[in-house]
C-alpha cells in the first residue's frame, strides 16, 4: 500500500514534463494519492491535459493565481469533487525576463509586484480558499531555492521572493498548526525547468552545482517528488514551519572550492 493512499492531493503549477511540479505528480500517483491539477493559462492546456492522463487524473483545472474570483473558484469545484482535501501543493513562481537579466536594483515597481503577487501572495491565497476544506493533519507545501537566502547571480527579485515565501511559510505553520495543518517548503538545487530557463547565466550556474555539491550531482524532479511524498505522507506529522534542501548538500558548503583529494575515483 502506497504512503498516500486514499490522500487527496492538489498540485498548483504543472507547465510541462520538465516541471518540478511533474515529479510530484508522478510521486504522488505511485504512493496511491487521488490527484488534481491545477495550471496557469489556457497555452499550457494542451501540454498539461496529456499530462494529467498519464496519471489517471479527473480533475485538471485552470487557475490564474493573481485573481481572488478564479482562486475561490477553484476551490469551490476542488471541494464538489473531492470533498476534502489533504495536501496541497503550491509550485508557482514568476519575474519578468528584464527583472532576470539586469541587475536586481533596476527591478521596475510593476516587476517587483508582479513576482511578490505571483510567486508568494498566490501561496497565501491558495491556503485561504483552501483551508476549509482541509482535513485534519492536511499538509500544504511550497518549492522555493537556496538564492533565497544566500545570492544567486541573476536571480534577483526572484531570491527576494523566495525569502517571501519562506517566511510566510513559517507564519502559515503558526496560524495552522493548531488545526494540525503542517506547511512546509522544499528548497530544490537548480534544475531544468522552464522557469529556470528565463534566469541569466543558469547553464553555467547549473555545472557549478555539481561540481561544487558535497554528492557531485545535480537534483532530478523525481528527488524532489520522493521528498515531497515525505512532507506530503504521516511520516511527517510532526513537521513544520522547515524548509528541507533537495540539493545534494549545496547548501551545507561555505567556502566553494574543488577539493580534489576528495575527489572519489569511478
Amino acid at each position: 500500500m502506497g504512503l498516500l493512499e486514499g490522500k487527496n492531493a492538489l498540485i498548483f503549477g504543472l507547465a510541462n514534463d520538465k516541471s518540478i511540479a511533474w515529479g510530484i505528480t508522478q510521486a504522488f500517483k505511485r504512493e496511491g494519492a487521488n490527484i488534481g491539477i491545477s495550471y496557469a493559462g489556457e497555452m499550457l492546456e494542451k501540454r498539461v491535459k496529456p499530462l494529467a492522463e498519464k496519471v489517471d487524473c479527473k480533475w485538471v483545472e485552470e487557475c490564474d493565481v493573481t485573481k481572488d474570483d478564479q482562486i475561490n473558484l477553484v476551490a469551490e469545484k476542488a471541494a464538489k469533487h473531492f470533498g476534502k482535501i489533504d495536501v496541497l501543493v503550491h509550485s508557482i513562481a514568476f519575474a519578468g525576463r528584464d527583472e532576470l537579466s539586469k541587475p536586481y536594483y533596476q527591478t521596475s515597481r510593476e516587476g517587483f509586484k508582479n513576482a511578490l503577487d505571483i510567486s508568494v501572495f498566490s501561496f497565501v491565497a491558495l491556503t485561504n480558499a483552501f483551508h476549509s476544506i482541509m482535513n485534519k493533519n492536511a499538509s500544504v507545501m511550497c518549492l522555493t531555492y537556496y538564492g533565497s537566502v544566500k545570492v544567486a547571480p541573476h536571480y534577483n527579485v526572484m531570491g527576494v521572493a523566495k525569502a517571501a515565501l519562506e517566511s510566510s511559510t513559517r507564519y502559515l505553520a503558526y496560524d495552522l498548526g493548531p488545526e494540525k495543518i503542517r506547511v512546509n517548503a522544499i528548497s530544490a538545487g537548480p534544475i531544468r525547468t522552464l522557469a529556470a530557463a528565463g534566469v541569466g547565466g543558469f547553464r553555467d550556474m547549473y555545472k557549478h552545482f555539481a561540481d561544487m555539491a558535497p554528492m557531485r550531482e545535480n537534483v532530478t524532479i523525481e528527488d524532489v517528488g520522493n521528498a515531497a511524498v515525505f512532507l506530503a505522507s504521516d511520516l511527517s506529522t510532526r513537521i513544520t514551519g522547515e524548509v528541507l534542501y533537495v540539493d545534494s548538500g549545496f547548501n551545507s558548503v561555505g567556502v566553494q572550492m574543488t577539493d580534489k583529494g576528495n575527489e572519489k575515483s569511478e
